[in-house]
């Protein structure tokens, strides 16, 4: 995460704040047991104690 930050210091501010998104390897409902994938109509749900919880539904 370090190495992360310090690229992305190399090319723009980074201010108190901002969010770095890295995503999640592909590949991670398949290694599941059963495998498991998100369908249209699933409801993503991100909570962080605090500001609270973000939702968002998947589209077709």
């Amino acid at each position: 995460m370090i190495a992360l930050i310090a690229a992305g210091r190399a090319g723009l501010t980074l201010d108190p704040g901002d969010i770095i998104i890295t995503g999640t390897p592909s590949g991670v409902g398949h290694a599941r047991t059963p495998p498991e994938f998100m369908q249209a109509g699933d409801i993503l749900e991100t909570g962080i104690a605090g500001p609270g919880t973000l939702r968002n539904k998947i589209g077709s």
